[in-house]
């Protein structure tokens, strides 16, 4: 758990361990409203059950992307709560509340989001900064890594350009929360990743095509389901 005092403000970091994904349940203490950032459909009753116990209102679902690795919860969570759905506008989701473009600025209570669009691992990718502070990278940037970007329309050129001249253009004491991880991290920064991430840090950009380009690593074993259910919010025909 994150806590922000200042802004009356906490991030709670919920895991799955099967597709490794971080969904991130961030409460304005204030409002008593609440954000899920990229809800697993697996973990709906988990969520659901969580956001009872602690009393708050779930305001709206955020996906950084079309994942292919899991199904999303934003769908059922909009039917059993009202919320809303947003997305990225080169989603293809058609069914999203709301469609976010590089540059937005949105506020739930005192949670202030600005929408950051960093094409690369699939060209829909966003990375969230909440406050100025913490930076919800998606599948952009991870802690010592980032996504791959041998499918879905990846770019190693596009991610390179996203981490390298918009992530890393923030202060580096911005806290990052990555969209999945595999390691056992939680939370970095970008002054960190600047400094250690193998796969940027040191590269030109033909080093890092190279490095992405060699990862050698299995298809998503729901890349099939997930991506068209994903662009249906998560509803699962």
């Amino acid at each position: 758990m994150i806590t922000n005092p200042k802004d009356n403000m906490e991030i709670r970091p919920l895991y799955d361990l099967e597709s490794g994904t971080w969904t991130y349940l961030i409460l304005d203490k204030i409002s008593k409203q609440s954000v899920l950032i990229d809800p697993v459909l697996e973990r709906l009753d988990r969520d659901l059950n969580y956001l009872q116990e602690l009393g708050y209102t779930l305001s709206l679902t955020i996906d950084t992307h079309m994942h292919a690795d899991h199904i999303t919860s934003a769908g059922d969570l909009r039917d059993k709560t009202q919320c809303e759905s947003y997305a990225s506008e080169h989603s293809g989701a058609t069914c999203a509340s709301k469609f976010l473009k590089d540059g937005d600025l949105f506020a739930i209570g005192n949670l202030k989001f600005h929408v950051i669009h960093t094409p690369g691992h699939t060209p829909c990718s966003i990375s969230l900064l909440l406050n100025n502070q913490y930076l919800f990278s998606g599948d952009a940037l991870f802690v010592r890594g980032c996504g791959r970007t041998d499918f879905q329309g990846g770019s190693a050129e596009a991610l390179y350009k996203s981490i390298t001249e918009k992530l890393f253009s923030l202060p580096d004491d911005t806290i990052v929360l990555p969209g999945h991880d595999y390691k056992g991290f939680l939370s970095t920064t970008i002054g960190e990743e600047k400094k250690w991430n193998p796969r940027i840090t040191g590269k030109s950009l033909e080093e890092f095509k190279e490095i992405m380009d060699n990862l050698n690593l299995p298809e998503p074993k729901k890349i099939h389901e997930a991506v068209p259910a994903n662009r249906a919010c998560g509803k699962v025909s």
